[in-house]
């Protein structure tokens, strides 16, 4: 399973159609998610040139005034979208692959930008994931760093870092390691601020059917936000049987040998 999680601050642009239409052909991507469209509607035209024109189901929350918007699109060809769910901050897909019948949930996320609307966001997010029972993936922009070292400056708050971090671990979700890049956001300042605003996080039930994925930050050309290329690798991990792990901690035990 292949797909993108990304910011595009709206789909306008020409370069951004034909960006999101060469990666689909190139990586063959089973799901396309996108943050900030500013729209409200597609037109098929439009949706078959993101994918490629490949068979593609498209579900999209509208802009809240001027700005956000969330679009996911996922190959119909390989999936069986069973339900959807649209919140003020998430759009959550629940799919079904047609080969195995593996059930998931596929839920992209545009934070709050504002501080005043964060505790919101952050108390939305829990109830969409806490409530969810089929293996979670969710990705996004959230808007909300987790620690220092995801910002280039020293001005820094532990207010929301600490609560995200929180709600994260209540929920029992683990942020799959990001490779290619440290940042993922930039603004356009003459000394700009580096951040992680966009990460992809996991249940423990999803991690365990993909224990290969990776996340690789593409390149950040058209938008000021980096595409979170995500691949679960499963070509090279057949089968999905659980991967033999030492504990150094077992040498350590009366009996073992």
């Amino acid at each position: 399973m292949r797909g993108i999680f990304w910011n595009s601050r709206g789909l306008r642009d020409l370069a951004k159609r034909n960006f999101l239409h060469d990666l689909s052909l190139e990586k063959n991507l089973d799901f396309i998610a996108l943050l900030e469209t500013h729209r409200r509607d597609f037109s098929d035209e439009l949706l078959n040139t993101f994918c490629g024109n490949r068979e593609f189901t498209w579900q999209w929350n509208p802009p809240n005034g001027r700005s956000g918007g969330i679009l996911v699109g996922f190959n119909s060809q390989n999936f069986i979208l069973e339900n959807q769910f649209f919140g003020e901050f998430f759009v959550k897909l629940h799919l079904k692959n047609k080969c195995d019948g593996f059930r998931r949930a596929l839920m992209a996320v545009y934070g709050a930008a504002q501080h005043e609307h964060k505790d919101r966001f952050l108390a939305k997010f829990v109830k969409a994931c806490s409530t969810e029972s089929q293996p979670l993936m969710v990705g996004g922009d959230f808007n909300i760093i987790r620690n220092p070292s995801e910002k280039n400056n020293d001005c820094y708050s532990n207010r929301w870092p600490s609560l995200f971090n929180a709600c994260i671990e209540t929920l029992n979700l683990r942020e799959l390691e990001l490779s290619g890049r440290k940042f993922t956001w930039a603004n356009s300042a003459e000394h700009p601020t580096f951040e992680r605003l966009d990460r992809i996080l996991v249940s423990t039930e999803w991690e365990q059917k993909f224990p290969m994925s990776t996340v690789e930050a593409l390149t950040r050309e058209i938008s000021d936000h980096t595409p979170l290329l995500l691949d679960t690798n499963q070509a090279s991990h057949r089968g999905n049987t659980p991967l033999f792990k030492f504990e150094l901690g077992w040498l350590t035990r009366d009996g073992f040998f």
